[in-house]
């Protein structure tokens, strides 16, 4: 037989021999691998492999099955497909009402691609013969191995005796073993059949131990049922036999313990009552069934939460000011009346500023103990009311779990980041919090795992969240919030001198004697390597230095290191936070404003300029629509009071208005920039430069009013940062200024406006006074610190050191 010449026997027809082609469609096939003289149904739906099919039928009804390399590729390329295959003959053909085609295939031989004639409407291929070498006679031992796999495989499934090619007996037990697809496949590449045969036999060994295994599992788990009914007949028989004895019963001193504890922890009537009817059913319960472990387990729970165990408020009001110095209305109350419901505080403010170390610091003046609970990410509402007894691993509430961990009554409970708590398909945790931070109903509230009411009036409830914001309104209802704002500077570098440079040396195990630190070094690790309204990356900062200094002081250098601001880079490397450029002289159009961030105050730099357009306005910057809003009622004013500002009445038919925010990558949003749009843009229709000296924040309104802001404190911190002078707030804000540090009220001044025009008046200079001394006060940035100070004295002006603690705008 030549090359091209490659017959086959039929598989329908014993005696006849069916010719190969050389050239034929292909289908690609997932999750099975077939092997010669297999016959099994498939299913084919793609549209590549209908028309294969469509083709074979046209043809020969010949077509070259191949597994796919990855089954999950749903329009697979050559590289994809395996390239040993089976080629087989349709035996039927069955068209389904879906589209896709049923058929009826048995291999006939393998074969191997050759080339890849083409790839659409169908693959068509080039095959290879595969030639298996034939043994003109079979050896002893390769009977032998035939035997063996007959022997195996007959106990799986039945197989014929008259099988005398080991190749065919290897590709029939391959065909009928569970394998994965890349076994199957590693098998129908292995040409030589007594190779194909020894592997074939390994895997059926190990599939037979696996059956075995599990047959043997099914044994025992039958014999295990059948002990255990007859354990429990034997037991009882024995519970019967000891009381004829009088013999005593260890299950009886267990459940008379259960009993005693039960009658010792005080329990309210309802509950007692409840507890002893559980144990009543424990009695009757056999000990090793599962629900008498689920109500022993919840017995023992409601003997270790304290439902009489309480802790004694400590009432000395000048012992507790020495721990706390806030805060003491509660105690001052409390030891008047001796008896109030327990206030819900909520401490709002940014992370690090030390809203949980206020809570312990408010248990440890208190007496009292102190448990605090996460609630951040938390979407299960059976987190706060706890699961029913009813399901497998039930347990109390986090709030119940934490009485039990503090071990009375009333202990300081901290609900940490209640802003970050979720809802989903299992219920809002937010709803059930209601009850528990409601001094009207926690007197009574109810777990579900306990069933029972329990008293939480006398827990002393603390909530911290980084905004309220997210907090839903009626859950706000019912705490007192207190802000608590960021650290100025000072004030970090107060309390980095008094307790985070201690903690540091003594975690990183160096003295004084190693490591000195200067106030410089420590405000500039402050303004530019830090960027926080609390403490936590200040401390990192300061654990970093002192990392590097304590080994130093292990390979043997122990002489001290002086941190100052000129080798702190030595240290931390880079400042990580550039100051932004101050502005040095007075513009027209320019206005400086303060916002508010999570991290504390930044200056916003507003800039307003005119182009001869047709009325248009731009607002660039990244700009929420609050902040576009307050730019249109900017524009809106100075159109309504355009002829008492001198401006042109018809300004916004002639000019385009382009109103820009810096930096532009950060998104910004809110009212208070209101007032510093309409300066920044009537300052450029006017001429008239504004004071670089003076920054404001306020919402305007359409008649020019303006309306009170938030964030005073942080804004006039960042105000003093930037060598701002003047503050224009709202005179609605006056009573704010009580928040500010005396030490900032010594150095800044603060102006209130009822309207527009108080704030022009602060604001904008005049064009004849600016005129005169332009070339006096213009100082470029080329020139240096001597030439600047001799054009300072020329003009008879003090010149302004600049700060050294000027933060760039972040994201309001």
């Amino acid at each position: 037989m030549s090359e091209t010449e490659w017959k086959v026997e039929s598989p329908d027809n014993k005696g006849t021999q069916v010719e190969i082609p050389e050239i034929l469609p292909l289908l690609p096939i997932r999750d099975i691998v077939i092997y010669p003289y297999m016959m099994l149904p498939l299913f084919v739906g793609r549209d590549v492999s209908i028309r294969a099919v469509e083709e074979a039928l046209s043809r020969d009804r010949l077509i070259f099955l191949v597994s796919q390399k990855n089954s999950a590729e749903e329009n697979p390329s050559p590289s994809d497909i395996h390239k040993v295959g089976t080629i087989a003959s349709i035996m039927r053909m069955l068209k389904l009402a879906d589209g896709r085609v049923k058929i009826l295939v048995q291999g006939l031989a393998k074969g191997e691609v050759d080339t890849y004639l083409r790839e659409r409407p169908f693959f068509e291929i080039k095959i290879r013969k595969v030639i298996e070498p034939t043994l003109p006679e079979v050896p002893i031992e390769v009977e032998a191995l035939m035997r063996s796999a007959k022997e195996k495989i007959e106990q799986i499934v039945m197989v014929t005796d008259n099988i005398s090619d080991p190749g065919v007996l290897a590709d029939l037990v391959a065909s009928n073993l569970r394998l994965k697809i890349e076994e199957s496949q590693a098998i129908l590449e292995v040409f030589d059949p007594i190779e194909r045969l020894k592997k074939v036999n390994e895997l059926l060994t190990r599939e037979l131990e696996l059956s075995t295994m599990q047959a043997r599992i099914q044994n025992q788990a039958k014999e295990e049922m059948s002990k255990t009914q007859r354990d429990y007949f034997l037991r009882e028989q024995l519970k019967q036999i000891q009381q004829e004895l009088g013999e005593g019963d260890e299950r009886a001193e267990e459940l008379n313990e259960l009993k005693k504890q039960l009658d010792k922890a005080k329990m309210p009537t309802e509950v007692k009552r409840e507890a002893d009817k559980q144990l009543r059913r424990l009695e009757q319960m056999h000990p090793e069934s599962s629900e008498a472990s689920l109500v022993r387990t919840y017995l023992d729970w409601l003997v270790d939460l304290p439902w009489s165990k309480k802790t004694k408020d400590n009432l000395n009001i000048k012992k507790a000011k020495q721990v706390l110095d806030e805060d003491l209305e509660y105690l001052a109350v409390n030891k008047l009346r001796r008896k109030i419901k327990g206030p819900i505080l909520c401490f709002v403010g940014p992370p690090g500023v030390g809203k949980t170390s206020l809570g312990r610091s408010i248990a440890r003046a208190l007496g009292r103990n102190f448990v605090r609970v996460s609630l951040g990410g938390v979407r299960d509402e059976a987190e706060i009311r706890g699961h029913r007894r009813t399901y497998v691993g039930a347990l109390p509430g986090r709030v119940i779990q934490g009485i039990k961990q503090a071990g009375s009554n009333n202990p300081v409970f901290m609900l940490d980041e209640i802003d970050k708590v979720g809802a989903d398909f299992r219920g809002d945790p937010s709803a059930a919090l209601l009850e528990v931070l409601d001094p009207e109903q926690n007197h009574a509230f109810s777990d579900h795992y306990l069933n029972l009411p329990f008293d939480l009036s006398n827990v002393l409830f603390i909530c911290t969240a980084n905004l309220l914001d997210p907090v839903p309104a009626a859950l706000a209802d019912r705490m007192e919030v207190i802000q608590l704002s960021g650290y100025t500077n000072e004030e970090k570098l107060e309390i980095t001198r008094k307790f985070l440079i201690p903690r540091q040396f003594d975690d990183n195990g160096i003295t004084p004697k190693y490591l000195e630190i200067s106030n410089d070094a420590l405000l500039r690790v402050i303004a530019e390597y830090t960027k926080e309204a609390g403490l936590r990356n200040l401390e990192r900062e300061l654990a970093s230095i002192c990392r590097k200094v304590a080994r130093k002081v292990a390979e043997g250098k122990t002489e001290l290191t002086r941190l100052t601001r000129a080798n702190l880079h030595m240290f931390l490397g880079a400042p990580k936070f550039l100051p932004e450029a101050e502005q040095e002289h007075h513009e027209i159009g320019v206005a400086t404003g303060l916002a508010w961030t999570s991290t504390g105050g930044e200056i916003l730099y507003i800039e307003a300029s005119l182009s001869r357009g047709r009325g248009n306005l731009t607002l660039t910057g990244q700009l929420g629509d609050v902040m576009k809003e307050s730019a249109q009622a900017a524009v809106s004013y100075a159109r309504a009071h355009a002829k008492k500002l001198g401006i042109e009445e018809d300004f916004y038919q002639k000019l385009d208005i382009h109103i820009h925010v810096p930096a532009g990558a950060i998104p910004k949003d809110g009212p208070s920039a209101g007032i510093t749009m309409a300066t920044a843009l009537i300052s450029a229709l006017t001429r008239r430069p504004v004071r670089c000296d003076v920054a404001m924040t306020g919402e305007i309104t359409l008649r020019g009013r303006v309306l009170p802001i938030g964030g005073l404190k942080e804004k006039s911190l960042a105000a003093f940062r930037a060598g701002m002078k003047t503050i224009v707030i709202p005179d609605r804000n006056e009573k704010d200024l009580d928040e500010i540090p005396k030490t900032l009220r010594r150095k800044l001044t603060w102006v209130s406006a009822n309207n527009m025009s108080d704030v022009l008046k602060i604001a904008l200079l005049d064009r004849e006074r600016v005129a005169g001394r332009a070339t006096r006060t213009v100082i470029t940035k080329k020139k240096t610190v001597a030439a600047k100070r001799k054009a300072a004295a020329k003009s008879h002006r003090p010149l302004r050191k600049p700060h050294k603690e000027r933060p760039i705008p972040i994201q309001p």
